[in-house]
């Protein structure tokens, strides 16, 4: 499933446009690094398996979401309702990210909503895959919004 362009998701009103929340941002993204560091003791501590690859992918998930979350705050930007998950993901394409990061994030959501809505089942091998997307898309991310500190 393809994203749409961002200003669509401003137009339905599921992004809205706000006074910038550098707050909320650096609260967002201290939650982001903490679980970055939680989830990496948790790998580091025990194998993954087929059993705990769901587990894996939603705190990717969590982690990712979060950090682009602080960057729309930061910008301005707040996204709610359905298809809120899809804008935020959309936005990354406003940040000139390339495509393979983007649809990479946007398969990630896609994972994690098969896993919180419709009772997926991933392996191994998938969330080693999105391990390693983490720790390559994590500091870009984190990097966007390095100043916000207040």
């Amino acid at each position: 499933m393809s994203l749409r362009e961002f200003k669509e998701y401003i137009k339905e009103g599921i992004v809205r446009q706000m006074y910038p929340d550098k707050n909320k941002a650096n609260s967002l993204a201290e939650n982001s690094e903490k679980r970055d560091i939680f989830l990496k003791q948790i790998v580091n501590t025990i194998e993954i398996t087929d059993n705990n690859a769901n587990f894996i992918i939603e705190s990717i998930y969590d982690i990712l979401i979060e950090l682009i979350r602080a960057k729309m705050l930061l910008d301005g930007y707040s996204a709610s309702g359905n298809y809120a998950h899809e804008a935020e993901v959309s936005y990354l394409n406003e940040l000139k990210f390339p495509d393979y990061e983007i649809n990479m994030m946007n398969e990630l959501r896609q994972f994690r909503n098969g896993v919180k809505y419709y009772g997926k089942s991933y392996i191994k091998e998938e969330a080693e895959k999105f391990i390693m997307f983490l720790s390559s898309f994590f500091p870009k991310l984190k990097k966007l919004i390095e100043n916000v500190k207040i």
